[in-house]
């Protein structure tokens, strides 16, 4: 008896341990010969495929698929489209329009809904969010594109405030979706796209609900430790912190990273050969540079392309004049330590090796960098003509009203 009781419990543990078995169903309404489906996720910068399948006659598939870890998936449709996913335990029908039937074709995502999963109304309202964001953005560039500015900059600046909102829109929205959807595991794929510092309480919070809702759940316990991590990357790469190091092989085979450049103003320039915007950056990085070579002032671009090909030809096209380096494995890892995901990605150190900005784009890379040699940390001189005019504007706001206003706050009792 107490045999058959030892084999019943490792049976049942056995059975617990097994991958989960989904179907993921559904029609292509648009295809092309031999269209494919496929199911994968990524980890740790690396794409890892589930299962890939045809596009049956009908224009139907079906994926059966072992999932080992929940988590958010993402489906791909002939590489015309993709959705992303919480693969767990159920089923779900997910219909794709296919290949793009326009004959001029633009790279603008569509919505595509999840049917028939409970825990996919979260990935629904999720990937409405951020579909209806990305249109937002694409408007906003629009109507930034055909508006007169008096400068470059005006236009960078009005646009960057008008993409800032759109973001903080964005992040309200999933703070919402955070509470509405607490006790759902897939709420999961919400908190891994919080700060992990700023948002630090708010995620604590919300992993204590999920384990109170479902204890013993082990994808909370991993995203407790993923977002630890993530918080720590955030924090080396905060403003003032020493820049990361690494080395990477240029044209001729030389070493290069930013220890080689220390004692001078560095900007680095994280770019691909198959990048439009990084292509489109590169007129106004020459400019800069020529400004401010002499200057004490030095450049280096880090390519993440694929192909050393494809990276020395567009080298070769855009005559750049400062040092070029090829990332090994396409940046995944430059891409880990620096904590970028879409590029161009430039960044600026100090002639300690240590950041004092990020994110630069356009005419704000000159401005920045003439900034900081005029002994101004980023935004420090906006600040003083702001303060300064605000200042001047006291008196006169104060004759006009017929009263003078003091020039510092009466402190109240």
């Amino acid at each position: 008896m107490k045999k058959l009781l030892l084999f019943v419990i490792v049976l049942a543990a056995a059975v617990s341990c097994q991958d989960k078995q989904i179907t993921i169903k559904g029609h292509v309404k648009f295809t092309e010969p031999g269209m494919q489906m496929a199911l994968y996720r990524w980890g740790d910068h690396v794409k890892d495929t589930v299962a890939v399948v045809d596009v049956d006659e009908n224009q139907n598939y079906a994926i059966t698929a072992s999932i080992a870890e929940p988590g958010v998936y993402f489906l791909d449709c002939g590489h015309w489209e993709r959705v992303s996913l919480w693969a767990e335990d159920e089923d779900m029908t997910i219909d794709f329009r296919g290949i793009d039937t326009a004959r001029v074709k633009i790279k603008n995502p569509p919505f595509v809904l999840i049917k028939g999963s409970p825990k996919n109304q979260l990935m629904n309202d999720l990937n409405f969010n951020n579909h209806r964001n990305y249109q937002t953005m694409i408007a906003i560039s629009q109507a930034a594109y055909g508006a007169n500015f008096a400068s470059g900059l005006d236009k960078d600046n009005l646009t960057k405030k008008l993409y800032d909102a759109n973001y903080a829109d964005l992040k309200a929205r999933e703070k919402y979706l955070l509470e509405r959807y607490s006790d759902c595991p897939s709420v999961l794929a919400v908190i891994a796209m919080l700060d992990p510092v700023a948002d630090e309480e708010l995620i604590g919070s919300a992993l204590d609900k999920l384990e109170q809702a479902h204890p013993g759940y082990k994808p909370a316990a991993k995203m407790r430790e993923d977002v630890a991590a993530r918080k720590e990357s955030i924090m080396r790469m905060m403003v003032g912190q020493p820049a990361p190091l690494f080395k990477c092989p240029s044209a001729d085979g030389t070493e290069l990273g930013p220890e080689d450049f220390r004692g001078k103003l560095l900007l680095i320039d994280f770019w691909a050969s198959w990048c439009g915007p990084c292509r489109g950056e590169v007129p106004n990085l020459k400019k800069t540079y020529a400004q401010f070579k002499d200057k004490g002032v030095v450049f280096l671009s880090v390519s993440i392309d694929k192909s050393e090909e494809a990276w020395k030809k567009a080298m070769a096209e855009e005559g750049m004049e400062w040092p070029q380096v090829l990332a090994p494995k396409a940046g995944a890892e430059v891409m880990d330590k620096y904590q970028f995901g879409g590029i161009p990605f430039i960044i600026l150190l100090d002639k300690e090796g240590k950041i004092v900005a990020k994110n630069l784009r356009g005419e704000a890379i000159g401005k920045t960098i003439g900034d900081l040699l005029d002994g101004y940390m980023p935004g420090e001189r906006e600040k003083e003509k702001e303060a300064k005019k605000a200042a001047e504007a006291v008196p006169a706001a104060s004759m006009g009203a017929g009263m003078m206003i003091p020039a510092t706050p009466i402190k109240r009792q």
